[in-house]
């Protein structure tokens, strides 16, 4: 059965067995596990998870692959297929069996998006891996002071360990990308320092990276003052790039305290 992939559904069939023997060693996966994979196209990563766990349930948008699908893995019974968009499905009901453990080779044009909905669900989830656009996971993991650095670097890793695995080129696809890809994996942790509102600290943190070439001061005016970064030992003169996860934290329950007084 061929399916043509379809741009629309940012479809890049990954191919090569080498990248695919790498990733099965990084997910590492074994019998008991609660595996979920967005997005499995025609297999590729599917035929592996399944053999080592023996128990899969797989979330696909493009409802000509289910049969496809059905058909390859006809003989593992443990196979779930739902159908739906990853992008507003409720993974909390796959975790009856335990921890989540996320797969994916996402959509490059919705993967920012998919990866804040699925950090929505971090308490229910043990790990994830991902196949993201290179830039994406650089942007990820990078640290404060680094270009990269920014608003998904800092929503990320306050709520998970983010490490950079290892590069894949365009060939490993069909049809081939015009980006670099990287394999991702992101480990939910309880964050160094709680966020007393998840929602204030998420928009003040959009709010900060709003012009990036401007001070912190200047783009946090209308949420504090000058005097109000710097009792929380803030330059109000740096840059929002240089700021560490926990100062945005700090700033965001300062910002509550605040509000509330």
């Amino acid at each position: 059965m061929q399916h043509q992939a379809r741009k629309r559904f940012g479809q890049n069939f990954l191919h090569d067995q080498g990248i695919i023997e790498r990733i099965h060693q990084a997910i590492a996966a074994k019998p008991g596990d609660n595996l979920v994979e967005i997005g499995p196209g025609q297999g590729a990563i599917t035929h592996g998870l399944l053999e080592r766990c023996g128990q899969l349930q797989v979330v696909e948008l493009d409802r000509d692959l289910i049969p496809i699908l059905r058909t390859k893995f006809f003989d593992y019974p443990g196979l779930s297929i739902h159908q739906g968009d990853a992008l507003d499905y409720d993974f909390g009901q796959l975790a009856a069996l335990g921890p989540l453990r996320i797969v994916g080779n996402l959509p490059y044009n919705i993967s920012s998006p998919l990866i804040f909905h699925l950090i929505s669900f971090s308490q229910q989830v043990k790990d994830m891996h991902f196949m993201l656009q290179k830039e994406v996971v650089e942007r990820i993991c990078a640290a404060p002071g680094n270009g990269d650095y920014g608003r998904l670097s800092i929503m990320v890793q306050y709520h998970c360990k983010a490490e950079h695995l290892f590069n894949v080129k365009p060939g490993c696809f069909h049809p081939a990308p015009k980006v670099d890809s990287a394999i991702i994996r992101l480990t939910p942790r309880a964050p160094e320092l709680q966020a007393q509102d998840l929602g204030l600290f998420a928009q003040l943190v959009k709010q900060a990276f709003s012009t990036r070439r401007k001070t912190i001061r200047n783009n946090l005016k209308s949420m504090l003052s000058a005097e109000q970064l710097e009792a929380q030992g803030i330059d109000p003169g740096l840059r929002p790039e240089t700021l560490s996860v926990q100062d945005y934290v700090r700033l965001s329950n300062a910002f509550v305290a605040a509000s509330n007084s």
